[in-house]
């Protein structure tokens, strides 16, 4: 993979280098939170990513160490895509957005009492979609 190169020395914009399209952690959602593992599975997400925008960032999440590929057992000529434990390290990002945004927005689609849960018992709400991942 092609080096990205840092504009500084900034945390928070070290992770914009990575994460900084709407795409990406859409794609990481969608393993972490819905169970999906194939390119197929993510072309069908609502959102409506494009073919040659989900290979870019599943390549770059790849070549970041976030998502790993494998080839498919059952059908040789698919790849079956998880989260590293890099990319497991993402689930509490993930979880706070989810609740930034559930607090500030109604109507989303986040289960019931989700950002009370995570503000009253953040670890367990951690481990409990870390679990699920294993």
């Amino acid at each position: 993979m092609k080096n990205i190169s840092q504009r500084s020395d900034c945390p928070v914009s070290y992770a914009l280098d990575f994460f900084g399209d709407k795409w990406t952690f859409l794609i990481i959602r969608d393993l972490m939170f819905e169970g999906k593992k194939f390119y197929k599975d993510f072309l069908n997400s609502k959102e409506g990513i494009a073919t040659n925008i989900l290979s870019d960032r599943l390549k770059r999440l790849e070549g970041i160490g976030v998502v790993e590929s494998k080839v498919y057992e059952k059908l040789k000529t698919k790849k079956e895509y998880t989260l590293t434990q890099k990319g497991k390290d993402l689930v509490p990002v993930l979880v706070e957005m989810m609740a930034w945004s559930a607090q500030y927005h109604e109507g989303l689609a986040v289960p019931d009492g989700f950002a009370e849960r995570v503000k009253t018992a953040r670890e367990d709400v951690i481990a409990k979609v870390l679990s699920k991942l294993d």
